[in-house]
């Protein structure tokens, strides 16, 4: 049997894969599926994982975001989550389905009843132990707080249809080469990112960067010197497996 733990990087799937090496210690494949258009920070909590699992993650690639939007030439909306299918469900499955029999174990919480996992029979056996231990997010929280383990504000893509005004803000402050990047792919492709009518603030992110420069701040940051605090929802749930 092949013991394959889904790890994002995000809270619950660190806390699955950290205390599963304490309450079920044997040799596990710790699967990742990087989209490459993370943060560095994002990055950076992969190396640091790795150290505490004392395992390298398997990280599994089906091109990148940028090679998906060119071969599609479309941005990924709410209409055609292409992103989420192409980066991480289909390499997950053709994972599972080369290494039977499989035991895939996935980070869905106690507290989390209404949501399954999307990999259906590509596994021989799924399991949660998250469930299985009771475990809610305040469970999650401690734990990862007495093991001294802090998850990156933004654990998924740096651009994406699904994420927060404040989240587009503090992509433009802190990393306005992407921004810039997600700009040209807006101009490129003819479409916009965020959906029209979403909220009183332009689509586009060049309009969006015009009211920025203006000094206008999303009503859900705020500002630390050069550092945004939001205010603690977490991140988008577009692809948050």
């Amino acid at each position: 049997m092949t013991h394959v733990v889904a790890l994002s990087g995000g809270k619950d799937s660190t806390a699955l894969a950290l205390r599963l090496t304490e309450m079920e210690p044997r040799e596990y494949i710790y699967l990742c599926t990087p989209a490459g258009d993370e943060l560095p920070e994002m990055v950076e909590h992969w190396a640091k994982l790795e150290k505490l699992l004392h395992r390298p993650l398997v990280r599994l690639t089906n091109r990148d975001l940028a090679f998906w939007i060119g071969e599609f030439k479309a941005l990924p909306n709410w209409r055609m989550r292409w992103c989420t299918r192409k980066l991480k469900i289909e390499p997950t499955i053709a994972f599972l389905v080369k290494h039977q029999p499989t035991t895939h174990y996935v980070g869905l919480r106690a507290d989390e009843e209404g949501r399954e996992g999307i990999y259906g029979a590509a596994a021989t056996v799924t399991r949660y132990p998250l469930r299985e231990w009771g475990w809610g997010l305040a469970h999650v929280l401690t734990y990862l707080r007495e093991r001294g383990v802090r998850i990156p504000r933004r654990t998924n893509c740096a651009r994406c249809y699904d994420q927060r005004l404040n989240e587009w803000w503090d992509l433009w402050k802190n990393h306005p080469d992407l921004y810039a990047d997600a700009e040209r792919q807006e101009e490129e492709i003819g479409a916009t990112f965020r959906g029209p009518n979403r909220d009183t603030w332009p689509a586009g992110l060049r309009e969006l960067r015009a009211r920025f420069e203006l000094g206008k701040i999303p009503r859900r940051a705020r500002v630390q010197g050069d550092l945004l605090d939001d205010d603690g929802e977490g991140p988008c749930r577009a692809c948050t497996l």
